[in-house]
């Protein structure tokens, strides 16, 4: 039985061609996983034969390391800017507590749990992935400084609070992922440690909101 002919790429410049292999990455993460990232699927997705993507990408564990930092670059940076239109840091932090936890960013966890997997073999990943883990420690201490600043938040050491957070929203993104315990729950859980983190009322996070 033959095989349909793959018709030939059209043509494009280089720059073009690096843009649409990344895109295409960046869609195969998203809709399967990181793991997900290999030559062949990414020339699926582009509708070019594997040869063409292993000319413009020679190193697969470079393509999946930049194709992370995309992913997750993009994520912060539509949080950080949601969270520049709230009015002080208790908004703030509850509305980052919960756009992190709706469950509507489980294709972003995903990406996330199989790069800390991934990272031990793939030294370029594994680089990425503590980029991106600072820029987060960095927009979550942020937000915890400057509640600490106004004397809403009780704290003297925000990097610490900010670790805290990042490891509890990561363990319980993680959990919901194979849907142990109520995943719908998730955000008042955790709303609830972090008003004793920082001496905040019971329920001040969701009435920020």
């Amino acid at each position: 039985m033959s095989r349909p002919e793959r018709k030939k790429a059209a043509r494009k410049s280089p720059a073009e061609r690096s843009a649409e292999i990344a895109d295409a990455a960046r869609h195969v993460a998203l809709e399967q996983g990181l793991a997900a990232v290999t030559l062949r699927s990414v020339a699926t997705r582009s509708d070019v034969a594997p040869a063409l993507v292993a000319h413009y990408q020679p190193n697969m564990d470079a393509l999946i390391a930049s194709t992370f930092a995309t992913i997750v670059s993009a994520e912060i940076d539509e949080v950080v800017a949601l969270l520049a239109t709230l009015p002080g840091p208790r908004e703030r932090l509850g509305v980052l507590l919960d756009t992190l936890l709706d469950g509507t960013r489980d294709d972003v966890t995903v990406v996330w749990v199989e790069a800390w997997a991934l990272g031990r073999r793939n030294d370029a990943l594994a680089a990425s992935v503590r980029g991106q883990m600072d820029a987060w420690q960095e927009v979550v201490q942020g937000v915890v400084e400057q509640g600490a600043a106004s004397g809403e938040f009780e704290t003297d050491d925000a990097a610490a609070v900010a670790w805290q957070l990042l490891g509890m929203i990561d363990g319980l993104n993680a959990q919901a992922l194979v849907r142990w315990g109520d995943a719908g729950d998730r955000g008042s859980l955790i709303h609830r440690a972090v008003e004793g983190m920082l001496g905040l009322g019971r329920g001040a996070l969701s009435t920020a909101r």
